[in-house]
């Protein structure tokens, strides 16, 4: 149900917002009870108001009967047997007049009620008004009402009287009294969620900066009791990670140098070896294990990097790889693509671009590059032409220190780093790495951001 809701994007995301809605329809629920009673009872006013003159008309008429002694002043005839009135029928008057009867403690056996338009004169007090404006009086139709009551076996009264035909206003008062009840509760409710939503949203915003970056804002410390208790425990936590963290790029800075250090003395001492074959080797041994410090100290810096992402033409980036790869001999090609832009931290994708390019080279024999931009994404892909790898394993070479050994013919070393530090490279962009098999053999790697 909830899905449903966010999918047809009448339901905010925000709790104030969400807050709001719910009084809001409270309080739509509240006035439509309050108007459905308000209704009811108005309505049996109203029906009390067109009954009331014939009953009483039939109460005088039975006290004053003319087998009765006492004034003449019925406004009634009495019939033999069931009377004739025409009319349409309103058994909801018939059921009030009943009703009204049993309360007065008068005995009625039957009772029938029709209303019909009729000509009838003005009142006294009608032709007295218009007199005085200087008008002429006049007779006007009306609704009437007729009602035969049985108050003896056979034995009928039959009364009229006018009915109003006026329907009861309730709308512009009704929309109205909604109105300022609306004011009245929303508006500092609203205020109370901007203020509580004001913290809030900046903490969102400082939690995301720092997700991104690694480094983040102080929240001002505002708003009610408790959202002040969350951002200060907030700000605290900030302050003792980024120690944390500032500690952590020292220390690798620190372990950085102090291997450098023995690492380049021992190129130095390879130089000294006779042997052509033997220094080769211990050079390219020397020269992996800078390669794996510096991917070991960029994977464990990952999210820190102090380079600013610009507007970078990612096509234009992939050819200029792609061509150093192809000076170097490799085997190495890009496909003819559309210019793609996007904020980046370039060294940042070069280096991932080109940690993909080389394991094409090494796994898959050969590289084809390209990059493609569609619904909002930007895709930089790279496709080799070897076994590829099993599909249980895809998420299992994207962690650290992950080695392949049968399914990709190794014939290098390497210490399993690369596809890990492209993925927290991604991943500081807020895009993904993707794998996959290529149904005509392969697999193709692609660095997803966002344009």
């Amino acid at each position: 149900m909830a899905q449903a809701w966010k999918r047809l994007r009448l339901w905010p995301q925000s709790l104030v917002g969400q807050i709001i809605l719910l009084v809001a329809l409270a309080l739509f629920v509240a006035q439509a009870i309050n108007f459905a009673l308000l209704y009811r009872e108005r309505t049996r006013l109203e029906l009390t108001g067109q009954t009331a003159p014939v009953v009483y008309r039939v109460v005088d008429a039975l006290d004053n009967r003319p087998d009765r002694p006492g004034p003449d002043r019925m406004r009634a005839r009495f019939v033999q047997g069931r009377p004739t009135i025409d009319g349409q029928a309103r058994p909801d008057i018939e059921k009030r007049a009943a009703a009204m009867f049993d309360d007065i403690g008068l005995r009625i056996l039957n009772v029938r009620v029709v209303q019909d338009d009729a000509v009838m004169p003005m009142r006294r007090w009608e032709r007295m008004r218009i007199r005085a404006n200087g008008e002429r009086p006049h007779d006007h139709r009306v609704s009437r009402l007729t009602l035969a009551a049985e108050y003896e076996p056979g034995k009928w009264v039959v009364t009229q009287a006018r009915s109003g035909d006026r329907a009861p206003r309730y709308d512009g008062w009704l929309i109205g009294q909604t109105l300022i009840l609306y004011v009245i509760v929303l508006a500092p409710l609203l205020w109370v969620g901007r203020r509580l939503a004001r913290p809030l949203k900046q903490l969102t915003g400082s939690a995301q900066q720092f997700a991104r970056t690694g480094l983040a804002d102080a929240v001002d410390e505002r708003g009610p009791g408790d959202v002040r208790e969350l951002t200060m425990a907030f700000n605290a936590m900030r302050s003792r990670i980024i120690a944390m963290l500032d500690e952590k790029d020292r220390m690798l800075g620190a372990i950085g140098h102090d291997l450098r250090t023995p690492l380049a003395s021992l190129r130095l001492r390879a130089e000294s070896v006779e042997d052509e074959g033997e220094r080769a080797r211990m050079s390219q041994t020397i020269e992996e294990m800078n390669r794996m410090l510096e991917d070991i100290l960029s994977l464990a810096r990952a999210g820190r990097s102090t380079q600013a992402a610009q507007k970078v033409d990612l096509t234009s980036l992939a050819d200029a790889v792609v061509e150093d790869f192809i000076e170097l001999g490799s085997p190495v090609e890009m496909a003819d693509c559309d210019r793609a832009v996007a904020f980046v931290r370039p060294q940042q994708i070069r280096r991932a671009l080109r940690n993909l390019i080389e394991n094409a080279i090494v796994y898959g024999e050969r590289a084809h590059v390209s990059v493609e931009q569609k619904d909002g994404m930007i895709r930089l892909s790279v496709a080799d032409d070897g076994p590829g790898i099993a599909e249980d394993r895809m998420d299992e070479m994207l962690e650290p220190f992950t080695r392949l050994e049968g399914s990709r013919n190794r014939e290098t070393g390497g210490a399993g780093l690369g596809l890990a530090l492209v993925r927290a490279i991604m991943a500081e962009h807020g895009g993904s790495l993707r794998l996959a098999n290529r149904p005509e053999g392969g697999l193709e790697a692609s660095l997803v951001l966002p344009a």
